[in-house]
C-alpha cells in the first residue's frame, strides 16, 4: 500500500500537463484561520523551514505539496547519481531546476505568489506545485490554502473573506479529499472557522481530521484533554494535539528536531495518557495511513471514472475528424454525405430522428394533409356570396329581356369567383413546404453532418447553394399551382360525371316549392309579390322629377319572391356541387405539383448542384479551412485523451494484492 500515494502523485502530474481538473484525486486539504499554526504544522511534517511567514495573509495561492520519501544519499547514488543532496525540492513552474537550499524554496514561493497575485495581499486560485524529496518524510500529498480572514487589510478587496471561503470550499468539496482542520487550543473550538467550513461539505465528519495546535499557549490551570478526547466536538477521523514553535524559536532559528523533542517532553508532562497519540510525528504517520486507506477506497471509482472519460474523449476526438490531407476527396465526401442526409430526412430514413417535433418529410406530409387539407375543407362553397349577389348576377346575365330560365352565364360567373378563393391557400401550401425544406438544411448541419461543422466556409457555401436552388424552384412551383387554378377557371365542365344535372336541381327545387305553396294561388301570389318587390326596390317617381335608373341604388336586403328564391337556390346548389368537385381536384393536385416541381426536383438535383457549384480547384483550399476553435479543441481533446490513457496505465500497474 506504500505505493498508492506515489501513484496519486504521478496521476496529479499527468493531469497537470493538460491543465485539467476533471479527475478529483485523493489529497489532504489543510484548512485553518490566520495564525492558527497551519504553516508550523506543515513544516513539522517536512522537518524544514520553507514556508513564507509574516503578518496578514501570507499564503495567497494554494500550495500543492508532495512529500516523497527517498533513500539516503549513500544508498541513492547507485540509482540517482544526479542528486547528491540529502533533501531537495522542485517546482512545476521551474522545470529541471533543483532547490537544495530551503531558504531559496521560500523565496521562490514568495516571488511566484507575487508574480500571479501581485503584491497587494490579494489571492488567486492558481496553485503552486512543490515536491520535496527527503529520507525524513513520509509519502504525503497536502494542499495548503490561504488562512481564513475576517477583515481586509491594506489594499485587499472588501470581499476577501468571501473569496477565501469560496476557494477553500472549492477544494474541500471534492469528495475524494481529506480535510485537515487546524484550530488553536487557546480559542473556543465551538467557534472554529475551519471546523465550520468542514461541516458544510462533510456534515458526518467522515473526511475530517482535527489538529489542535498551540497546546503550550493555553491559560494556566487549563488543558485541552476534553477536546483531545473528543468529548467537546467529536470528529470521526480523530483529534491530534501538537505544539508549535514559538516566534522566539523561529527568530533564534531553533531546529525542528529540537522542537519535536521539546514537543514530546511537553506532551509527556501535561498529557501523559495521550503522548503516544499526539505530536507532529504521530500526525505525519496518521496522515500517511489515512491517505493510503482513503486512496485504496477511492481507487475503484477513480479507475471507472478514467475509463468512462477515455471513452467520452475518444468519441469527441472522432467527431472532430482528422486533419485534411486530400482536399478533393474530403469535399466530395462531405457534399455527398450532406446530400444523402438531406434526402434521408425527407424520406424519413435519417440517422438522427427528432422526437420533440415533426421535421422533414413528416412535416411536409402534415402540411399537405392537415394544414392544407383542413384549410380547404374550412372554405365555405358559398362564402362571401349573398342571395342578392346571385340575383344580381342572374339579372345582369339576361340583359333587357326577362329570363324564362336560369342563365348558365350567371352560374359560370359566380362559380369562378368561388374557385378563385382556392388559389391563396394553395400558394400558402407551397410556401410552407419551401420553409420546411429550408429548415432541413439547418437540421442536417446540426445533427447529421458533424464533419461539416469543422469547416465554416464550406458550411456557409452549402447552405447558400441549397438555398439558391430552393429559391429558383419556388417561383416555378408557384406558377404551376397558379396554373392549376387557372385551368379550373378556363373551362367550367358542367358535363363532369360528378356534377349534379341542372335540370334535376331545378325540378327538385320546384317540387319543394310546390309542396310549400298552394298550387292554385302560386302564380297569382308570385305576380303580386313581384310587383310589390319592384315597387319597393325601385320606388315610384314623383311627378315632374327626372328619373335616372342608373343612379338608383339596389336595396341591400329585401324579401325575395318565390321565383327569385327558386333561381337563387338552383344556382347555390349548382355552385356548391361544382365547387366541391374543383376543391377535391385542387386538394389532390397541389401536393403532387409541389412534390414534383419542388421537393423531388431538389432531391434529384441537390448533389449535382453542390458538386457543380463547389467542386472547383480554386475554392478547395479556401472552403476546407478549419475553424480555429475546431483545431484547438482537437488538440486539447487529444492531449486529454493521452493523459487519460497514461492515467489508466498508472492505475493498472497497481496490483489488487497491494490494496489490502
Amino acid at each position: 500500500m506504500e505505493s498508492l500515494i506515489p501513484t496519486i502523485n504521478r496521476l496529479q502530474e499527468v493531469f497537470l500537463t493538460v491543465g485539467a481538473e476533471i479527475i478529483q484525486l485523493p489529497q489532504i486539504v489543510v484548512v485553518g484561520s490566520q495564525s492558527s499554526g497551519k504553516s508550523s504544522v506543515l513544516e513539522s511534517l517536512v522537518g524544514r523551514d520553507f514556508l513564507p511567514r509574516g503578518s496578514g495573509i501570507v499564503t495567497r495561492r494554494p500550495l500543492v505539496l508532495q512529500l516523497i520519501n527517498v533513500a539516503p544519499p549513500k544508498e541513492r547514488l547507485k540509482i540517482e547519481s544526479g542528486v547528491k543532496a540529502e533533501e531537495w525540492g522542485t517546482f512545476l513552474h521551474c522545470k529541471n531546476q533543483i532547490f537544495t537550499d530551503f531558504q531559496e524554496i521560500r523565496r521562490e514561493i514568495e516571488s511566484e505568489t507575487e508574480r500571479s497575485s501581485g503584491d497587494n495581499k490579494g489571492i488567486t486560485a492558481e496553485p503552486i506545485y512543490l515536491k520535496i524529496f527527503s529520507p525524513k518524510v513520509l509519502n504525503l500529498t497536502l494542499v495548503d490554502l490561504p488562512g481564513i480572514t475576517k477583515v481586509p487589510v491594506g489594499d485587499q478587496p472588501e470581499d476577501i473573506e468571501a473569496q477565501v471561503q469560496e476557494m477553500i470550499l472549492s477544494f474541500i468539496s471534492n469528495p475524494n479529499s481529506l480535510i485537515l482542520a487546524v484550530s488553536p487550543a487557546n480559542s473556543d473550538l465551538a467557534t472554529s472557522d475551519a471546523l465550520k467550513l468542514a461541516r458544510e461539505v462533510d456534515p458526518d465528519g467522515r473526511r475530517t481530521l482535527l489538529v489542535v495546535s498551540k497546546l503550550d499557549l493555553m491559560d494556566a490551570g487549563t488543558d485541552a484533554l476534553e477536546v483531545l478526547l473528543g468529548r467537546v466536538i467529536p470528529v470521526r477521523l480523530g483529534i491530534i494535539g501538537v505544539v508549535n514553535r514559538s516566534q522566539h524559536d523561529i527568530n533564534t532559528q531553533k531546529s525542528l528536531e529540537d522542537s519535536m523533542k521539546d514537543e514530546q517532553a511537553f506532551l509527556q508532562r501535561h498529557y501523559p495518557s495521550l503522548a503516544s497519540r499526539a505530536g507532529s510525528r504521530y500526525l505525519a504517520k496518521t496522515l500517511s495511513r489515512l491517505l493510503m486507506h482513503h486512496i485504496r477506497d477511492c481507487l475503484p471509482d477513480l479507475k471507472t471514472r478514467v475509463t468512462v472519460l477515455s471513452s467520452q474523449y475518444q468519441a469527441r476526438l472522432n467527431s472532430y475528424g482528422q486533419p485534411v490531407e486530400d482536399h478533393s476527396a474530403t469535399l466530395l465526401q462531405i457534399v455527398t454525405k450532406f446530400a444523402s442526409d438531406y434526402c434521408n430526412t425527407i424520406e424519413g430514413t435519417a440517422r438522427y430522428i427528432q422526437t420533440s417535433e415533426l421535421c422533414g418529410g413528416a412535416r411536409i406530409c402534415y402540411i399537405f394533409h392537415e394544414t392544407f387539407g383542413r384549410t380547404l375543407q374550412s372554405i365555405d362553397p358559398l362564402g362571401g356570396l349573398t342571395e342578392l349577389d346571385i340575383l344580381t348576377a342572374i339579372r345582369n346575365a339576361t340583359g333587357p329581356r326577362p329570363a324564362l330560365f336560369v342563365p348558365e352565364v350567371s352560374f359560370e360567373l359566380l362559380v369562378k369567383r368561388q374557385i378563385k378563393r382556392l388559389e391563396e391557400p394553395s400558394l400558402r401550401c407551397v410556401e410552407l413546404v419551401h420553409e420546411e425544406l429550408q429548415r432541413i438544411i439547418q437540421h442536417c448541419s446540426s445533427f447529421s453532418t458533424q464533419e461539416l461543422l469543422r469547416f465554416p466556409k464550406l458550411h456557409d457555401s452549402i447552405v447558400e447553394v441549397v438555398t439558391g436552388l430552393l429559391r429558383k424552384r419556388l417561383p416555378i412551383t408557384n406558377e404551376m399551382v397558379h396554373n392549376l387554378v387557372a385551368i379550373e377557371l378556363a373551362y367550367i365542365n358542367t358535363k363532369h360525371p360528378d356534377f349534379t344535372d341542372a335540370a334535376q336541381v331545378s325540378a327538385s327545387v320546384n317540387s319543394q316549392q310546390a309542396e310549400a305553396l298552394d298550387g292554385g294561388k302560386r302564380w297569382k301570389n308570385e305576380k303580386v309579390a313581384e310587383e310589390k318587390a319592384l315597387a319597393a326596390g325601385f320606388g315610384s317617381p314623383s311627378k315632374g322629377q327626372a328619373i335616372n335608373l342608373l343612379d338608383t341604388a339596389v336595396p341591400v336586403s329585401r324579401k325575395l319572391s318565390a321565383r327569385e328564391q327558386r333561381d337563387c337556390e338552383v344556382i347555390q346548389r349548382l355552385i356548391k356541387s361544382y365547387f366541391l368537385i374543383v376543391r377535391k381536384s385542387i386538394q389532390d393536385s397541389v401536393p403532387k405539383t409541389v412534390m414534383h416541381f419542388l421537393v423531388n426536383f431538389v432531391k434529384e438535383h441537390l448533389q449535382s448542384e453542390l458538386v457543380g457549384q463547389l467542386y472547383k480547384q480554386p475554392l478547395l483550399q479556401e472552403l476546407l479551412i478549419e475553424s480555429q476553435d475546431t483545431a484547438q479543441q482537437r488538440t486539447e481533446v487529444a492531449q486529454m485523451l493521452e493523459a487519460l490513457k497514461k492515467a489508466n496505465n498508472i492505475i493498472s500497474e497497481i496490483r489488487e494484492t497491494h490494496l489490502w
